[in-house]
Parts: C-alpha cells; structure tokens; sequence
C-alpha cells in the first residue's frame, strides 16, 4: 500500500515548519493506527507519504483484506483528524491510496543504522504508481484487479477500469473507489 496526501506541499508553503511538523506528526500518528490496528506493518514514511506491507506473514488473501481495511480505517481516521484541526486548515486534508499484491523482494535491506525490513520489486512499484493514479481518476483509492480478486471481496459495486502502469508493458484493470467510506 502506497498513500499520499493530495496538495500538502502547498499547504505547508503557509505554514510555520513548527505547524508542518505537528500536522504531519498528526496525520502520521492516525494513519499508522489504522494501519496497524488493520494488521499492517508500516513500511516508510516519505515526505508525506506511506508504505505499508500486508500479508507478509499471512499472505495475500488475508493481506489484501487488510489493506482494504486499513484504507477504510485511514480515511475515517482523516474525516476526524479534519474536524479536530478544522480551525488551523484553509481546506480539508485529502489522502490518494494504492493498493496492489504480488511476489515481491522482501527482507532487511540498506546499510548499518540504516537498515530496515522492507520490500521491492515491480509490485511495490505498481502500487506506488496506482497511488500517484488516484489523482487521475480522482478516487480516493485504486485497487488492482490481482488485489481485489486475491481479497474475495465484492467490489464490483466500484467502477472498473483499465490504465497504463508507467514502467509496465501492458495495461493493468483497477477498481476506482472514489468515496472509501
């Protein structure tokens, strides 16, 4: 799972680095709940974006029910933490999210202090590209196919549709879920 806030680099344009550190403190505080409470492990923080792996241990079909879960939860969690800072943001804070399953390369990775359990590959690559789509479809959340099937869950309630994944041959079939709620 990638996730990104939409327009944060504007909105910290205006802001003091002080109130920059404690929204995104805020935003990181929440959303790593609901990853965690959903049975994700947080990857990564960049910038103001997310990585978090699911199914590692569990595997796909319960890791991908999780992340659906987690994004769930994320939005919610962000519904709230907008009422809460409602007063110090000229607009409400909105989240992209992409969620994709496959093998990937996984283990500690990096050097000395910096080393850490992560995972690469096409995959992680695939999700962070449906991430930077939601902006495209404007949803909230892109859901590949590979993910949606290996869930079990129903989404065929959510538009499906069909995109380029840069760096990919080939086009890959996305559920676009708009409102996650």
């Amino acid at each position: 799972m990638f996730a990104d806030l939409r327009g944060f680099t504007t909105l910290s344009e205006s802001k003091l680095p002080y109130d920059v550190v404690f929204l995104l403190n805020r935003y990181f505080a929440e959303m790593g709940a609901a990853i965690e409470q959903s049975g994700g492990r947080l990857d990564k923080f960049v910038g103001d974006g997310i990585v978090a792996l699911f199914g590692v241990e569990s595997g796909p079909a319960k890791g991908t029910r999780e992340a659906i879960a987690a994004a769930k939860a994320m939005i919610g969690r962000l519904a709230a933490l907008n009422e809460a800072l409602a007063h110090d943001l000229p607009a409400a804070l909105r989240i992209g999210i992409g969620i994709h399953t496959g093998p990937a390369i996984v283990g500690e990775m990096g050097y000395a202090a910096a080393r850490q359990f992560t995972a690469i590959g096409d995959t992680v690559n695939t999700a962070s590209r449906l991430e930077a789509l939601t902006k495209q479809f404007g949803a909230e959340l892109l859901v590949s196919a590979d993910a949606a099937a290996a869930s079990g869950l129903d989404l065929s309630a959510f538009p499906e549709a069909t995109t380029d994944i840069r760096g990919r041959q080939g086009t890959l079939a996305v559920r676009v879920v708009a409102d996650t709620r």
